[in-house]
């Protein structure tokens, strides 16, 4: 596995810290054909540190954020997590397989809109692997996000599947 190791917002990652991250990242390689890789983002927020941990395999993305005042036990809380990620993607992944129904969880939305649109105080790049439609749908409930955008490995477009209010997903294909 590539692990980057990132360290933001004044933070000082030792070595100790850093041979434990790779060596606990290392034990989940198990779970992948390919060689995948991890980026690791270490901060410092007021008093607490906070973990951040991408694994990104062949155009899937699991991750994982925790914080705490202690960066050992960040690691310690957000390998399970990560695990748990990639073992019920698997699952699923040998369910669709088989055949067997997989269960789609419902999603809240929050009914408030806000009176003031908030600034962007963030911009996210990455890359866009090609995939199918159904595989999208798999990394919104991994990922625990609202859309997810994907190249559409049969259109060669770009799309973004998204969760409706009554728990359906939706399509946008852009065209350009």
């Amino acid at each position: 596995m590539k692990i980057d190791i990132l360290e933001r917002g004044g933070y000082k990652a030792t070595k100790r810290i850093k041979t434990i991250i790779e060596d606990k990242l290392a034990k989940l390689d198990k779970y992948f054909d390919d060689d995948p890789s991890a980026k690791v983002v270490l901060y410092k927020v007021a008093k607490q540190d906070k973990l951040e941990i991408t694994i990104s395999s062949k155009g899937l993305l699991f991750r994982c954020e925790v914080t705490s005042d202690n960066m050992y036990n960040n690691i310690d809380y957000a390998l399970p997590k990560l695990e748990k990620q990639i073992v019920r993607n698997n699952e699923k992944r040998k369910d669709k397989k088989k055949g067997k129904a997989v269960v789609e969880f419902p999603f809240e939305y929050l009914e408030e809109e806000p009176e003031d649109l908030p600034a962007i105080y963030k911009t996210k790049t990455f890359d866009l692997d090609p995939m199918p439609i159904d595989e999208a749908r798999f990394a919104i409930e991994r990922l625990g996000h609202d859309f997810y955008a994907f190249l559409n490995a049969e259109s060669g477009r770009v799309n973004i599947i998204y969760r409706r209010k009554d728990g359906k997903f939706g399509l946008i294909d852009l065209k350009y």
